[in-house]
């Protein structure tokens, strides 16, 4: 089937052609037409499966038919957990947008807020916001929600994990109870689903990929090292199999910025990105990245998320995550679209039972390799992760903040608009 065929406007099918774009994903297939009909819906989908453009051209074509706003008023809010995924959405409805008289703007923390608040003034069809900045102009009088007619929770599951889920109930509580309601997240998980039960009408349930699995097309792999030994295991491994293009995650900030500086110390050209770099650097770094002046990139999950790198061939676990659910998230930045991808992981004896908890919830054993050279001593006693605050992490205690980092207004809302 093609895209003219899901009934969308000949102004948005000439953008989507001059994109080259002939076909739509499977995502695209099952949403288009459920958005088109005003219905609500609960998509999960892994990355690169074409999800922004499955919410964003029926979306577009939904306004074109309404009134302007009025001042300050948004017609349709898209919430998203980083200002990347923000750059990107905002992109989109740029690019598919172009042939009609919509506007749009993009709201996030970590700028001065002066021209965002200057184009608010008049009112905007779509805004695309993280949700600290959003109830910061919000309180600020400078956005108006009550006209609200589509609201979009993007990458969903990560807004929970990131600690917004007492801002998007301030949101909720913001905007008009009719309206239409689209939520998108890479896992169907238990409070995914408590969240849609409270803000999903009758939804249309798409599952593109089973829940918690990894694409076909991703050859994954552990390297079994000390954990002393990773940093030159992994300089080996890039210069020996001449890598490019590789997305390294480390479970720090300080992490990344170390091994970043002793990637490029070892004639590897690194970066990394994190909460703490300005958004002058994330945007360089993640600029040189694409463009291929960049090798590697470093970063945690939070900065990651969202990055729109097409054919990205190579994703690094440096550490494990301590939720094993990102691991399918992060391995998703490869093998997208139908492009193989490469996802390999460097494990010490600290995170043996993090990889039994992966393997589990991917339900297969990843293939173990040790490297002439870089053999782990068997003697070797786990330590204690550093950092390990995310591994204590459960579900009660992330219903039950037992500290103002949890709650509203605190540390998590201030450290995720940086």
């Amino acid at each position: 089937m093609s895209f003219s065929e899901l009934g969308l406007h000949d102004d948005l099918l000439r953008a989507v052609t001059a994109q080259g774009y002939t076909k739509p994903t499977p995502i695209q297939l099952k949403a288009i037409p459920v958005v088109l009909e005003g219905r609500d819906l609960l998509a999960s989908a892994q990355t690169g499966t074409g999800k922004t453009a499955g919410f964003t051209l029926p979306m577009l074509q939904r306004l074109s038919n309404g009134k302007r706003p009025a001042k300050r008023q948004v017609r349709a809010l898209v919430l998203t957990p980083t200002r990347e995924l923000a750059a990107q959405v905002g992109e989109s409805v740029s690019t598919y947008g172009q042939h009609l008289a919509l506007r749009s703007h993009i709201i996030f923390g970590g700028v001065g807020q002066q021209p965002q608040v200057d184009a608010l003034k008049a009112g905007l069809d779509v805004l695309i916001a993280t949700p600290g900045r959003l109830l910061d102009l919000q309180q600020q009088g400078h956005v108006d929600l009550s006209a609200v007619e589509i609201l979009v929770l993007d990458e969903a599951d990560r807004m929970l994990d990131m600690g917004f889920i007492h801002d998007i109930k301030r949101v909720l509580r913001l905007v008009p109870k009719q309206r239409q309601n689209l939520l998108f997240s890479a896992t169907f998980s238990n409070e995914i689903q408590a969240l849609a039960q409270q803000l999903l009408n009758n939804p249309a349930l798409i599952e593109v990929a089973p829940r918690n699995t990894t694409a076909e097309k991703i050859e994954q792999a552990v390297y079994r090292v000390d954990r002393d030994k990773k940093r030159e295991l992994l300089a080996h491994l890039i210069q020996r199999h001449g890598w490019f293009q590789v997305l390294v995650f480390t479970r720090t900030k300080h992490g990344a910025n170390r091994l970043a500086e002793q990637l490029t110390k070892q004639d590897i050209p690194a970066m990394a990105i994190h909460g703490n770099k300005s958004q002058g650097a994330r945007t360089r770094a993640l600029g040189a990245f694409k463009s291929g002046d960049l090798q590697v990139l470093v970063a945690t999950d939070i900065a990651a998320r969202g990055l729109d790198i097409s054919e990205l061939p190579h994703v690094v676990n440096f550490d494990l995550p301590n939720v094993a659910e990102d691991y399918v998230h992060r391995i998703g930045r490869t093998g997208r679209a139908g492009s193989n991808g490469e996802a390999v992981s460097l494990v010490c004896v600290d995170e043996h039972g993090l990889l039994g908890n992966i393997e589990r919830l991917i339900k297969q054993s990843l293939p173990k390799r040790i490297e002439p050279g870089f053999e782990p001593d068997p003697n070797a006693k786990p330590e204690p992760i550093e950092n390990g605050r995310r591994q204590q992490r459960h579900p009660q205690a992330r219903r039950k903040p037992t500290s103002d980092a949890a709650k509203p207004g605190g540390e998590r809302r201030r450290r995720a608009r940086r």
